[in-house]
């Protein structure tokens, strides 16, 4: 084994995940730190800023106009209910929502009453919905999103003939991570490519050395190879639909050898 390939598998003592820290003692990456003996930090490598009003309306998107919303994220929803309340808009009770999972679908309740609504959950990706689309294939479909957003809905929608809105209502920018700069870690964990683009963005200069790379989804997989850094831990995988899933695997692994 050379000297690089066993650099790749040193034990893994920490672990920056790039996401708001989870609320509550029961989170896996609570129990994996302590399972482990590791140290676990979160931080939010990117951040949102809402559109603007007047820039808004100059997308000439009529709401009301349209029979279902599409939801993929938390940050959508908070958006775009924003917007509605700035333009004074009351979603009919009629309206139809498709949201990419229960979190999501949870989330809304903040906003609409759920269980008076003609609401459509998928388990965790946009394929999942792509079903529901084709049985209900008449609607016209919004979809408010950031600036910087997969290409997998709107494909589905014009590859089907579907009327299909885009709506941007939030822009998705790099925070400011300047304070790590002379801070290291064994694992670095991803979960977009707004994150791996983030981490560039701070850091020009990176360069990767002895960290490993955890990527969750094929887009964010693919955005780390595309600036060249190896995939050390990729998930979701058949045994770990999670990323603790994976990145356990991957610990069990180097930590024993």
């Amino acid at each position: 084994m050379s000297a690089v390939t066993k650099d790749r598998f040193r034990p893994v003592k920490s672990i920056l995940v790039s996401q708001p820290a989870p609320s509550g003692a029961n989170s896996p990456y609570v129990q994996l730190a302590e399972k482990y003996n590791l140290k676990i930090d979160f931080r939010q490598f990117i951040r949102v800023e809402p559109v603007p009003s007047k820039e808004f309306r100059k997308q000439k998107i009529d709401i009301l106009k349209h029979t279902a919303v599409i939801f993929t994220s938390r940050n959508a929803i908070d958006h775009f209910f924003a917007i509605c309340k700035d333009f004074k808009i009351e979603m009919p009770a009629d309206m139809k929502y498709f949201c990419i999972s229960d979190q999501t679908a949870h989330y809304l309740q903040k906003y609409i009453v759920i269980r008076k609504r003609k609401l459509f959950v998928g388990h965790r990706t946009a394929q999942d919905l792509f079903d529901y689309f084709k049985k209900h294939k008449s609607e016209k479909y919004l979809f408010p999103c950031s600036d910087i957003r997969k290409d997998d809905i709107p494909d589905y929608m014009d590859k089907n003939g579907i009327s299909f809105t885009e709506a941007i209502i939030y822009h998705t920018l790099a925070a400011d991570l300047s304070d790590l700069a002379d801070v290291k870690y064994d694992i670095l964990a991803f979960f977009s490519p707004s994150g791996i683009k983030s981490l560039k963005v701070n850091f020009p200069e990176f360069t990767q050395g002895n960290t490993r790379i955890a990527a969750f989804g094929p887009t964010t997989a693919q955005a780390v190879r595309d600036l060249d850094l190896i995939l050390d831990i990729e998930a979701p995988m058949p045994n770990a639909p999670s990323m603790t899933g994976a990145l356990e695997l991957y610990i069990k692994k180097v930590n024993s050898l």
